[in-house]
């Protein structure tokens, strides 16, 4: 049901069907070449600290006009286009994705109500969705395989094309953002070329993107038990049955787990899961990495990058914590061990199984600190991991056609998951 203070459709309808423009523009810009060498100067940085934004003290709030109050959207007050903050990231964007980044914010908190519920009628107007096609576009074939239709659980399979065939390619398991809440494989950004297709044609390797049940309507632990149930069809000879070509090109011994955001912390969690059955609780699949970009994890502390990036895109403090009430157990607070993961009321070891991790992180998140320390508590608990970051990255560049970053970052799980497996390179087929 609508909440008394929720927008009504049609007072926001006008501006969705632009912004839903703005995602196929967006969509259609020409990529440049993720295996070409960048002239810009956007390598990632591996120090642990990397240079905060310059301190403007009072140029982080949310406008710089007093006469003019901070827009607001469904009860959020969200970053003005007079801050610092704004400036700062945005002006690196191209105009296209600058309106998506602040359409998106807006239409997110319109569509999450104050009753704890999701509009999911708004969201569709924004969700821009493909099919999969047997037919390949851009070298990549894709094929949709149910896991349970009565949970509407399901991956979308990308399959690289190639001369070669009869080789092994490593399969990444893929898991979306969107605060446990919003999208899924067939979403835009995430079928088309920014994400899972320009993984699986820069890596060559199989992605299985996972259709996991979405908060509000299925909290914790359900995308958890979704992400261990495809791995367990995996494991079961299930490709056989979906796509036997990609059944043969699979190499099931070396599947990594790559998630973004919400899908980051899904990846922690299922590694777990699937660590603690390691030793006899499954047949063929070995889990050999796993790449956490810019991982959602919180806790009930304020820590100094949610403060100091306050106006930040996309991410801000508020929408973090209506999205994790959504997800938890009625109840539970962010130090829940789902959120906090090495927290104090987190329980037991880390299992020995657990597999190597690449930590990704941007110094535009407001969730960066959240992020370091899950890396820095992998390594105090004797886990081998990397930490990557991108000083100038705000919270899901990657995703975007824009920023040199995203080409670079490309690279970097390439490198990992290379860095992972047999030298031999390995090439697939159609």
């Amino acid at each position: 049901m609508r909440s008394p203070d929720e927008p009504v459709l049609s007072a926001v309808a006008p501006p969705l069907s632009i912004t839903k423009r703005f995602i196929f523009a967006a969509a259609s810009t020409p990529l440049a070449d993720p295996m070409a060498p960048s002239t810009a100067d956007s390598s990632p940085s591996l120090t642990p600290d990397p240079p905060p934004p310059p301190n403007l003290s009072s140029a982080y709030a949310p406008s710089t006009s007093p006469s003019t109050p901070p827009a607001t959207f469904g009860g959020f007050a969200f970053f003005s286009p007079a801050s610092y903050l704004y400036n700062h990231v945005c002006r690196r964007l191209c105009r296209t994705v600058n309106a998506i980044v602040v359409s998106a914010s807006a239409i997110n908190d319109a569509a999450c109500r104050s009753d704890g519920t999701v509009n999911r009628r708004l969201v569709s107007l924004l969700d821009a969705r493909s099919s999969a096609s047997a037919k390949p576009v851009l070298g990549i074939r894709t094929v949709d395989v149910p896991v349970d239709t009565s949970r509407d659980v399901w991956f979308r399979l990308f399959i690289p094309c190639s001369d070669s065939a009869g080789l092994k390619i490593p399969v990444i398991v893929y898991f979306h953002g969107g605060g446990f809440a919003f999208f899924s494989p067939a979403s835009y950004l995430y079928n088309h070329v920014h994400v899972c297709r320009r993984l699986c044609r820069t890596v060559n390797a199989i992605v299985v993107s996972v259709n996991y049940r979405l908060a509000p309507e299925h909290r914790y632990p359900a995308p958890y038990e979704d992400g261990v149930d495809v791995l367990r069809l995996l494991d079961r000879g299930g490709l056989l049955y979906a796509d036997p070509l990609a059944a043969d090109l699979a190499d099931l011994s070396r599947c990594f787990l790559v998630g973004d955001s919400a899908g980051a912390n899904i990846c922690h969690h299922v590694a777990r899961r699937w660590a603690a059955g390691a030793g006899s609780g499954w047949k063929r699949l070995r889990l050999a990495g796993m790449v956490l970009i810019q991982p959602y994890f919180g806790g009930e502390e304020r820590t100094e990058a949610e403060v100091r990036l306050a106006g930040a895109p996309l991410v801000t403090v508020e929408r973090t914590d209506w999205l994790w009430r959504a997800f938890l157990p009625e109840g539970a607070d962010r130090d829940h061990e789902a959120s906090n993961v090495f927290g104090s009321r987190a329980t037991g070891e880390l299992e020995e199984a657990l597999p190597a991790a690449l930590v990704v992180v941007g110094g535009f998140d407001p969730l960066q600190d959240w992020q370091r320390r899950y890396y820095e508590g992998l390594k105090a608990r004797g886990k081998e991991a990397r930490l990557v970051e991108y000083p100038e990255a705000f919270h899901g560049f990657f995703a975007f056609p824009d920023p040199k970053q995203s080409a670079v970052f490309m690279e970097e799980v390439r490198s990992f998951i290379e860095g992972h497996r047999p030298s031999k390179e390995n090439t697939g087929g159609c």
